[in-house]
């Protein structure tokens, strides 16, 4: 976990404290913003960079779920493992302008809502 200080109008306030999922859930959701902005731009250096971060972050998931000591139940790692590999693929379709970002935006926003537990349509 990592413990990250709050500020409050008088100074420094209480700690808050950050879980795993948390950080999963902030940078889902960086990368996520990168893509949806790449988007509204069109094909260039904004969605080189976005989809290269999308593929950074799907590859480091991916390498996780691959450890033996990942905790996670095999049925859970093989999907999300399943959609990395898709993820990745994608992502170089799109650079290659065959595809477009959408997807990806839809897989990340998915993984976010599970990352706040919630229902997913």
């Amino acid at each position: 976990m990592n413990a990250v200080s709050s500020f409050s109008s008088t100074g420094y306030g209480n700690s808050v404290v950050r879980t795993a999922r948390d950080a999963e859930y902030d940078i889902f959701s960086r990368v996520t913003r990168m893509l949806r902005q790449a988007t509204e731009r069109g094909h260039g250096p904004d969605m080189i960079a976005a989809v290269d971060k999308n593929n950074q972050l799907w590859t480091i998931l991916a390498s996780d779920l691959a450890d033996p000591g990942n905790a996670l139940p095999d049925e859970v790692r093989a999907g999300l493992l399943s959609l990395a590999g898709f993820s990745l693929r994608h992502g170089h379709q799109a650079l290659a302008g065959k595809v477009s970002l959408a997807p990806l935006i839809d897989i990340n926003m998915a993984m976010m809502r599970g990352l706040r537990q919630e229902a997913v349509a």
